[in-house]
């Protein structure tokens, strides 16, 4: 079933990603535009502190400095608010910025927002999705539907590659 937003324009691959900006945990803000230069991997989860965002957070902080040292930074996205992304990153000790969109903005932007089951009711949420962002601003990859396991290394080995 499509939401109301599923069928907006989105960034498609091989395009260059539009310059967005959110609030950012240790009141930052976070814009694409500012880590020109960098390859950018963002992922977008569906809620601070659920057993598999807590798995998926975890593992990217595991392997964090591997990121760095491929010239990427990380970044997670959700709609939770910044109260809450900076309890779970203190909670799981992430060396990375969480992202509050709130307001979906770039949840549609990257064609993330989807209608899940959950408990047998249709809701509307974040659909577990990452992407890689290279050092000119164009969007290489994509991963939708996310399975946790591993996920954070197959990215890592993606962004080898760049």
């Amino acid at each position: 079933m499509a939401g109301p937003n599923d069928n907006k324009a989105r960034i498609m691959l091989d395009q260059k990603v539009p310059d967005f900006s959110l609030p950012a945990t240790g009141g930052q803000t976070f814009s694409l535009a500012a880590q020109a230069g960098k390859a950018v991997v963002v992922y977008f989860y569906p809620k601070d502190s659920t057993p598999g965002c807590t798995t998926e957070a975890q593992q990217f902080r595991d392997l964090h400095a591997e990121f760095l040292a491929a010239g990427a930074v990380v970044a997670g996205i959700s709609r939770d608010s910044l109260k809450s992304h900076e309890n779970f990153k203190a909670k799981q000790e992430l060396p990375f910025p969480l992202l509050s969109d709130a307001d979906e903005t770039v949840c549609n932007l990257f064609g993330v927002m989807k209608m899940k089951n959950m408990y047998g009711k249709q809701v509307r949420g974040v659909e577990r999705s990452t992407f890689v962002i290279d050092r000119d601003g164009v969007l290489r990859r994509e991963w939708r539907g996310v399975k946790v396991p591993d996920h954070a290394r197959e990215v890592l080995d993606f962004v080898k590659t760049l």
